[in-house]
C-alpha cells in the first residue's frame, strides 16, 4: 500500500533528476566548446602579432653603440692614442722609478686636453699619486719632449686630507685638505715658505679655487726622511703639494711658466666630475704637440707609425 503511493512520487524524481542531468551534460559540452574556441582565437592571434613583429623587425634598422668614458671617440681612432700612451709609458727612461700605468694614462690624457686650450706652454707633467702612502715617493717629474722621468721625490698633503694617507679632498677655502685634478703652473713668488710657485686650478668646482686658497707649491721641513723617522709619517701642509727643500729652488723654477700638474686618488666622485678625460680632445692636443715639436718624431719614428691615421703630421 505504501509503496503504491510513494510511486508517483518516485516517478516524478527520477525524471526531474534525468532533466537536471542532461543539462548538465549540456553545460558542460558548452563549456568545453567556449574554452577551444578561445584557445583557437588566442592562437591565430598570437601568430598574426608574431607576424607582424618579425615583418617589423626586417624593415627597421637598428644600430647599438657602447662608449664609455664619453670619449665619442671612433674605436680605431681610440686604439692608436691608447698605444701611443702604452709606447710611451715603455720609452720613459730615466734613473728614477715611474708613475703606476693608469695614473700615467689619466696624467697624460688630461696633458694633451689642455694642450688644445693653449694653456700649457712648458712640456713637463708633474703626476702625484695621492693612492699611495705619504711614506713614499709619489711626485713624478716627467719631461714629455724626452719622455722621460726627470725627477721624483716625496711630496705632503693637506693635513685635513688624512695622516699617512690621503682620503677626504675639498675645493673649499680654509678646508686644510688636498684638491686632486689638474692645475697649470704660474709664477715664482717669495713667501713664509721662501721660493714658491702659484697654481692655477683648471678643474671647475674641483679645485679652480687655488689661488683664492692659496695653494701653491712650496718646500718644508717635514718633508723629508728625517721627519718620517721622528714621527712615523710625512708632515702635512694646508693643502699645498710640500715638496722637500733639498733642491727645490731648481725644481720650482724647472716647472714654473705654464707645466701641468696632476694630482691623482682613485675617489670616483672626482672621476666621475672631470672633464679633461676626453680622448678626441687629447688627440688634438698631441697633434698640436707634434706640430711644435717636429723634431721628436724624427727621433721616435715607432710613434709615427702608430698614429699615422689620424694625427695631422
Amino acid at each position: 500500500m505504501i509503496r503504491f503511493v510513494l510511486c508517483p512520487f518516485r516517478i516524478g524524481f527520477n525524471v526531474g533528476f534525468l532533466k537536471m542531468q542532461k543539462k548538465a551534460n549540456l553545460y558542460s559540452r558548452l563549456s568545453v566548446f567556449k574554452v577551444l574556441v578561445i584557445t583557437i582565437i588566442c592562437f591565430v592571434m598570437i601568430r598574426k602579432l608574431m607576424l607582424v613583429c618579425a615583418v617589423f623587425f626586417l624593415v627597421t634598422p637598428f644600430s647599438f653603440t657602447y662608449t664609455t668614458e664619453s670619449t665619442h671617440v671612433g674605436s680605431e681612432f681610440s686604439t692608436e692614442f691608447e698605444n701611443y700612451i702604452a709606447l710611451f709609458y715603455d720609452k720613459l727612461q730615466g734613473d728614477e722609478g715611474r708613475p703606476a700605468f693608469n695614473v700615467f694614462k689619466k696624467a697624460i690624457t688630461g696633458f694633451f686636453h689642455l694642450k688644445t686650450t693653449n694653456a700649457i706652454s712648458n712640456n713637463l707633467l708633474t703626476v702625484i699619486d695621492f693612492s699611495l702612502s705619504s711614506n713614499d715617493e709619489r711626485l713624478w717629474i716627467i719631461d714629455v719632449d724626452k719622455m722621460k722621468v726627470v725627477h721624483q721625490s716625496l711630496v705632503s698633503h693637506g693635513q685635513n686630507s688624512g695622516e699617512l694617507f690621503a682620503t677626504k679632498f675639498s675645493n673649499t677655502p680654509s678646508s686644510y685638505q688636498s684638491s686632486l685634478g689638474f692645475y697649470v703652473t704660474g709664477n715664482i713668488y717669495y713667501g713664509r715658505h721662501g721660493m714658491s710657485l702659484y697654481l692655477d686650478g683648471m678643474e671647475e668646482g674641483i679645485n679652480d679655487k687655488a689661488r683664492q686658497r692659496t695653494i701653491v707649491m712650496h718646500s718644508a721641513d717635514y718633508v723629508s726622511y728625517d721627519f718620517i723617522q721622528r714621527h712615523g709619517r710625512l708632515g702635512r701642509s694646508h693643502g699645498c703639494p710640500a715638496i722637500p727643500q733639498v733642491d727645490h729652488e731648481r725644481i720650482i723654477r724647472q716647472l714654473a711658466g705654464g707645466s701641468c700638474l696632476y694630482i691623482y686618488h682613485p675617489e670616483n666622485q672626482y672621476h666621475q666630475k672631470t672633464k679633461l678625460q676626453v680622448r678626441e680632445k687629447a688627440i688634438q692636443g698631441l697633434s698640436a704637440f707634434f706640430t711644435e715639436t717636429p723634431s721628436f718624431l724624427a727621433s721616435n719614428p715607432e710613434l709615427k707609425a702608430v698614429l699615422s691615421l689620424h694625427v695631422q703630421l
